[in-house]
């Protein structure tokens, strides 16, 4: 499903690696699942031993950048980094918000797996409510789990992480422990604790003098540690903090913005500048690179770890709206289009032909494996991965085929004036087709995402059959995977009439 088209063509260059030590570790999440559909006209020569630097922001939704039609926000240096490299139109987070996302992408795991479905409690929102018991929710990734940090040192990289962690915090549980040999501002929590300036009252963070801006820093953090390993293999996990709550930014910036005509929904000058300020760091790393000779030597991956905070209606009241995912439905917290589907960007020169697209549905789970893949490390026998390799899909050769994609939620997420952004669900795409099953009356909904992205029409009665085959399926996958599904009422639930 081809949503929007790259407007600049670059040329894709060929190029040999110089550097010996450094091996090809890939953080693409694409995935596909019934076919490949990327289109590209060269297979170029793979890179030997690349650095991997994986920009991450927090609650960017699929439509906040320009390169996917947001004509308010602006986002140069990310447009030209989809210019150059590879974009993928059906990326996938794992979860509708961070810390589960996070944790898929950090073990190669579905949640059911490491057991990390939410933030905080399952049993957010009013108790009277929810009419069933959530399963417990993990908020620690245990340290048993071997992560990407850890598989990659066994062949020599250097990791830094330096952003938002959300899985833990030092001495125990922080990146230091799970395989990092840097730690720059992560801990537990999943927001800055006093804002976007400084003093940041951050243990992993130095604070300097008042008024320094967060999203600056970790960019500032993160272009000396390029310099300092210019001459080492590594792997650069940059989670930036931004654009989550606080919606705060600098005010020049802002002012900027407020200047521009609202068009489309994207209308808050404030997070635009947030916006902004990501892409102006992603700019300066990239400028960093360049300037050190090092573009065809670093693997560059951009993405987001679930969507955009969105405006929703349940039960006729219309929820609070930072942005807009038009014409996907939701956002944030949920698990229709708008809370999962996220922007996603590869560039490898002479691997990822520039200017090239990828329509393949992709997860975050693949991440892990195709670093293996790329990186010849073997997966140790006692790990187990959920994901797929999409090597295929960035060399652009031979067929990448999966038979569908999972998500599983059995936990509610409260919302605004006692409603609900999420109440249990599972869900299942296969193909053009998604199935959600939400388990407080057993109610199955089907979309068929080619012909209706916006899921607005419910096949489910339409198509009988269908709806069968991909509840039969995704039960199946419950079953192997052992996902706890919440069955015991709530005696707290009162139904009003």
């Amino acid at each position: 499903m081809k949503i929007y088209a790259i407007n600049y063509k670059y040329e894709c260059k060929r190029f040999f690696s110089t550097r010996k030590l450094k091996q090809f570790l890939t953080i693409s999440v694409l995935t596909p699942l019934i076919f490949n559909s990327c289109k590209s006209d060269n297979n170029q020569q793979q890179q030997e031993d690349p650095n991997i630097l994986f920009i991450m922001a927090d609650d960017l939704g699929w439509k906040d950048v320009n390169y996917m039609g947001s004509q308010y926000y602006e986002t140069p240096n990310i447009n030209q980094l989809a210019n150059q490299g590879m974009v993928f139109t059906n990326a996938y987070a794992n979860a509708s918000n961070s810390a589960p996302t996070r944790a898929c992408l950090i073990s190669g795991q579905y949640s059911p797996r490491h057991g990390i479905y939410t933030v905080n409690n399952a049993d957010r929102g009013v108790d009277s409510l929810r009419k069933l018991m959530p399963i417990r929710n993990k908020t620690i990734l245990d340290t048993s789990v071997i992560t990407i940090a850890e598989a990659l040192n066994r062949k020599g990289y250097v990791s830094a992480s330096m952003g938002k962690w959300h899985l833990g915090d030092y001495p125990t549980h922080g990146p230091e422990s799970q395989g990092f040999d840097l730690n720059v501002a992560g801990s537990h929590w999943g927001h800055p604790f006093h804002g976007y300036f400084s003093p940041y009252y951050n243990h992993a963070l130095e604070d300097v003098p008042e008024g320094e801006y967060l999203t600056d820093r970790l960019t500032e953090e993160a272009v000396r540690f390029i310099e300092n390993n210019k001459d080492e293999p590594f792997f650069l996990y940059l989670p930036y903090y931004s654009v989550h709550t606080p919606i705060q930014a600098k005010k020049q910036e802002t002012e900027k913005f407020r200047q521009k005509e609202p068009r489309d929904g994207h209308n808050n000058p404030v997070y635009a500048a947030m916006i902004h300020s990501v892409d102006r760091g992603v700019g300066r790393l990239m400028n960093t690179l360049k300037q050190l000779d090092m573009e065809k030597e670093t693997l560059v991956i951009f993405y987001s770890d679930n969507g955009g905070i969105g405006g929703y209606e349940e039960n006729g009241i219309v929820q609070r709206e930072i942005t807009s995912q038009s014409p996907l439905r939701g956002g944030k917290g949920m698990f229709y289009e708008g809370g999962i589907r996220v922007p996603l960007v590869v560039r490898w020169p002479g691997t990822v032909e520039a200017s090239s697209e990828c329509d393949t549905p992709v997860i975050s789970i693949d991440f892990y494996p195709t670093l293996l893949d790329v990186a010849g490390i073997d997966k140790q026998d006692d790990k187990v991965l959920d994901g797929k390799s999409i090597l295929p899909l960035l060399k652009q050769e031979g067929n990448f085929e999966r038979e569908a994609l999972y998500w599983h939620f059995p936990a509610y997420l409260q919302g605004n004036e006692g409603t609900f952004r999420t109440r249990p669900v599972s869900v299942i795409r296969s193909g053009d087709y998604k199935l959600m099953e939400f388990f407080e009356d057993e109610r199955l909904e089907l979309y068929n995402l080619e012909e209706d992205i916006g899921e607005k029409n419910d096949l489910s009665e339409e198509m009988p059959d269908k709806t069968r085959e991909l509840h039969k399926k995704l039960i199946q996958w419950r079953e192997e995977i052992g996902a706890p599904v919440p069955q015991k009422k709530n005696p707290l639930y009162y139904e009003f009439n």
